[in-house]
């Protein structure tokens, strides 16, 4: 364990967490909503660092991350706990898992950057749950990882105080975020969490150049609907800029919603349409193999990266070859 990072002592040895909105009270020796902290007599420990319970090597456009190094692999890590509690989560058995029952591998933060050194990894990927919730380690990881020369990436939900996500942006070069849905109450409801959080944390990446990737994840009569779309790209647009990947998935029943259906491939090509006549030049769909996961020049159309044959063409110096700029690390 590790003391953690962001809390305030409070009185009777309570302790109020700090690292993400929900800004738990924890009484003594009780464990946060996330189950990844604890107060133990007053201080406030992370439950799971140095403790993965999740450790791969991935195609970073698994993460998606599309317009980073294309063909490369990412280190990919994960730990027990999550601070939302989404009722469809395809990571449930880990992200709501109790630690004492994963093994205590005690892996340092050095021993994830050689690891990732060993396995020709040109990123680490901080995934699988929610890195929020091993922050800590994901901060001592990073900080390595950059002297290294090893980019670092999150795929997150956002859900972070401003404090702590401005000193991780020293440290990252990409971030897939999911915006869940567009819309407060939708949030409140199916992951007890907020959405205004999420579109604050967006922001401060854009204003760190933290290269964004967005992940949305469309759930049959609950957030599929054009105009919630419509809103969501045109926020998309006018904050965080048209070059800005945006990635449609498609729901699959799991967890507490497995009474839904699956997206409709009908439902996924009439957003990504959406997105493109509202301005966003690079959207995509995921878990639908095969089809709107190339990048296209969004100026001449030229296909620029097949990913299909895993081949990278008509971008050089950041540009295509009709000399249109393609927003990415290449």
């Amino acid at each position: 364990m590790k003391e953690a990072l962001y809390y305030e002592k409070l009185d009777k040895k309570n302790v109020k967490c700090e690292l993400c909105p929900k800004n738990c009270i924890i009484q003594k020796n009780k464990i946060g909503l996330c189950k990844a902290r604890k107060n133990l007599d007053g201080k406030l420990y992370s439950l799971v660092y140095g403790n993965p319970c999740a450790m791969h090597i991935d195609p970073l456009s698994k993460k998606p991350i599309y317009h980073m190094l294309p063909n490369s692999y990412t280190f990919s890590i994960g730990t027990v706990g999550c601070n939302l509690k989404c009722s469809y989560c395809q990571n449930w058995e880990i992200s709501y898992g109790d630690i004492e029952k994963f093994t205590k591998l005690n892996i340092s933060a050095k021993e994830i950057v050689n690891k990732a050194i060993k396995n020709q990894c040109k990123s680490i990927s901080y995934t699988y749950n929610e890195p929020t919730v091993f922050y800590e380690y994901v901060l001592d990881i990073c900080k390595i990882a950059k002297k290294n020369k090893i980019k670092n990436v999150i795929v997150s939900n956002g859900f972070i105080n401003t404090k702590p996500l401005k000193r991780l942006c020293k440290y990252l070069d990409a971030a897939n975020i999911d915006i869940k849905f567009f819309s407060n109450e939708l949030y409140e409801k199916i992951c007890l969490a907020k959405l205004d959080p999420i579109l604050n944390s967006l922001k401060i990446l854009k204003n760190n150049k933290i290269l964004i990737e967005i992940t949305n994840l469309l759930i049959p009569k609950m957030n599929d609907d054009s105009k919630t779309i419509k809103n969501m790209c045109s926020w998309i647009l006018n904050e965080l800029g048209p070059d800005t990947p945006l990635h449609f998935s498609r729901f699959y029943p799991m967890y507490k919603l497995r009474n839904l259906n699956t997206t409709p491939t009908k439902t996924l090509e009439k957003a990504r349409e959406i997105a493109i006549n509202t301005g966003l030049k690079y959207v995509y769909i995921g878990n639908v193999s095969g089809i709107y996961e190339n990048t296209y020049c969004p100026k001449c159309k030229k296909l620029l990266i097949d990913r299909s044959k895993k081949t990278k063409i008509n971008i050089i110096k950041n540009k295509c070859t009709c000399g249109e700029e393609i927003q990415g690390i290449w």
